[in-house]
C-alpha cells in the first residue's frame, strides 16, 4: 500500500519507522512526566514499551498502521511516538479515476504522544505537517481523521487551531489498544481543506 519503510524528515524532528531499537528511548521519554498521559495509551517501563512496539509492528505487518518514533534532529533524542492507522483502501468501481489504486484513500493519525520537554515546541506541529503533507500530497487521501478522549480539551483545542472539523462524539468508543470504553471526540480534515490547514501549520512553525 505504499507504506513500507516510510520515514519523514523535517527541520526540527524526523519520523523514523518504529522499531525495537527505539524501546529504551520511548521508556525514557515517557518517564519524564507520566501525569501527562491520562487520556493516551503511553507505555510506562520497559515491559510495557516492548508490548507497545510489538503491537505497533503487528499492525504495520498487517497493513493497518504505519508507526513512527519521533526523533529530535539535532541530537537524536526520542521525543515520543505517533502513527498513521486505520488505513482505508476503498473498492472503487472499474472506470473510476481511483480504480486500482494501491494507496490509502483515507486514514487516521493517532497514538501520538510527546515527552514533557517537547510539549509546546515545534515537535507536534512539525509531525502533523509531515504526516498530513504525506497523506494528502503523496497518498492523495480524501480524508484524515483524529480521535481524542472527550475530556482532553488540550488536544481538541490543538486540532481546532489547525483547522480540524469537529464531527461529534463517539460514545462508549474503544480505541484499538485501550481496552476500555471511552467517549471520543472525532475530528477530520478533508482534501479540499488541506491548503488552509497547511497554511495554519506553516504559520505556527514560523512562530517557533
Amino acid at each position: 500500500m505504499g507504506t513500507e519503510g516510510l520515514a519523514l524528515t523535517g527541520t526540527y524532528i524526523r519520523l523514523e519507522p518504529l522499531e525495537h531499537r527505539h524501546i529504551d528511548g520511548l521508556v525514557a521519554a515517557a518517564a519524564v512526566d507520566p501525569s501527562l498521559y491520562q487520556w493516551s495509551p503511553v507505555p510506562q517501563g520497559k515491559t510495557e514499551a516492548i508490548r507497545y512496539v510489538d503491537t505497533a509492528l503487528a499492525w504495520r505487518n498487517a497493513g493497518s498502521a504505519v508507526p513512527f518514533a519521533i526523533v529530535r534532529t539535532d541530537d537524536g533524542v526520542i521525543l515520543g511516538s505517533t502513527r498513521f492507522w486505520n488505513l482505508e483502501q476503498w473498492s472503487w468501481p472499474q472506470g473510476h479515476a481511483r480504480y486500482g489504486r494501491l494507496l490509502p484513500d483515507a486514514c487516521e493519525i493517532g497514538y501520538s504522544w510527546l515527552s514533557r520537554p517537547a510539549i509546546r515546541t515545534a515537535a507536534n506541529t512539525e509531525s502533523k505537517m509531515l504526516m498530513l503533507t504525506h497523506a494528502f500530497e503523496t497518498w492523495q487521501v480524501l480524508r484524515v481523521c483524529f480521535h481524542t478522549d472527550a475530556r482532553n480539551q488540550r488536544s481538541a483545542a490543538a486540532l481546532e487551531r489547525i483547522g480540524g472539523k469537529f464531527e461529534g462524539v463517539l460514545r462508549a468508543h474503544r480505541m484499538a489498544a485501550d481496552y476500555i470504553a471511552r467517549d471520543s471526540m472525532r475530528y477530520s480534515i478533508l482534501a479540499s481543506e488541506w491548503p488552509d490547514v497547511r497554511r495554519r501549520l506553516s504559520q505556527l512553525l514560523d512562530r517557533v
